[in-house]
């Protein structure tokens, strides 16, 4: 660890805004603070088992690193703050099929990608529901509520607008980021302080290739077996999927898929598109004929996908999202 390394991970403990080994055991990002989500440990942690490790994975074309963190038990929020904001704000899930949560290609890249245009961005790092918490399939969905309102209280502390904080996840974090958009009011877990108080809403959500539907016909095995188990009932299966729990008070929705993603097929995004006009949510999809899965932005370059950034900025600051 380098002193500068050392020296932020002393102040930002300091500030309370995490402690030294929540820092520490971080996939740390020079010169971004790293806020714990929870002001102590994550709830229903008395049978998890879930050990925090950060893995290098082999460095990707052009030399890109590609992080992974497998079992969370702190979550945290990188924050990367803009040179000049605009007031609006993303949480940001990255995806991992809910066995791991992959923190450079779908959080670090696209965090710096919208901040460039003004955003703050946080980029959150979440439990996995196969682990032994209590709270079970519902576990990424406490830490995705608990966020928001973090984000959505200490809003002025960060230089932006409450009503303008949106939500974004990737694959599984798409799951994610969509269930905070569909089920933002289900109380799965017990307020603790003020901060719970505040609504979990986000005011826009966009979501990426996102592993969308728990229908075993359409789903990617590897999310619902993690989040599901092997052979769920058709009543937990759609209190999952969600396509099931589109409302008419949803947020505006931006959806983004490949029509050659072999991973989640794009009847994820269909089907939820269907179902989101249905209930007479706005929505907006974008189906890129070249793409394939996980393509955030590395993967994207030189195909259709490359565009997907521009076109959210525009769609945001048509929802007035940008100021």
């Amino acid at each position: 660890m380098t002193p500068v390394t050392k020296l932020l991970i002393s102040v930002l403990a300091a500030l309370g805004l995490a402690t030294a080994a929540e820092a520490e055991d971080s996939p740390f990002v020079a010169g971004h603070a790293v806020i714990a989500i929870w002001p102590g440990p994550a709830p229903g942690g008395e049978h998890a088992t879930a050990r925090e490790e950060v893995v290098e994975r082999p460095l990707t074309p052009g030399g890109l690193r590609d992080r992974i963190i497998k079992g969370v038990t702190r979550p945290t929020l990188t924050v990367f703050r803009p040179a000049h904001a605009n007031g609006a704000a993303l949480l940001m899930a990255p995806g991992g099929g809910y066995a791991w949560v992959v923190m450079d290609k779908e959080g670090y890249e696209a965090a710096e990608r919208f901040a460039a245009s003004g955003v703050t961005v946080f980029v959150m790092t979440y439990r996995l529901p196969q682990e032994g918490w209590a709270a079970g399939p519902d576990t990424p969905l406490q830490d995705a509520q608990r966020a928001l309102r973090l984000i959505r209280f200490h809003a002025a502390d960060y230089g932006v607008d409450p009503h303008r904080l949106g939500v974004i996840g990737f694959s599984a974090g798409g799951h994610v980021a969509g269930m905070l958009t569909l089920a933002f009011d289900r109380p799965v877990y017990a307020p603790i302080d003020s901060v719970d108080q505040v609504s979990a809403r986000p005011d826009i959500s966009i979501l990426m290739y996102p592993v969308a539907s728990m229908d075993a016909a359409i789903a990617h095995v590897g999310s619902r077996r993690n989040l599901l188990g092997e052979a769920p009932s058709l009543d937990r299966t759609a209190a999952y999927s969600l396509e099931a729990l589109a409302r008419p008070d949803a947020p505006p929705v931006m959806l983004v898929h490949a029509l050659d993603d072999r991973s989640v097929p794009v009847e994820n995004s269909l089907r939820l598109l269907a179902a989101l006009r249905a209930a007479h949510v706005p929505v907006e999809a974008h189906l890129f004929e070249e793409g394939g899965h996980g393509f955030g932005i590395r993967f994207a370059a030189g195909k259709p996908a490359q565009a997907w950034p521009d076109l959210v900025l525009g769609w945001m600051r048509r929802k007035g999202m940008l100021g």
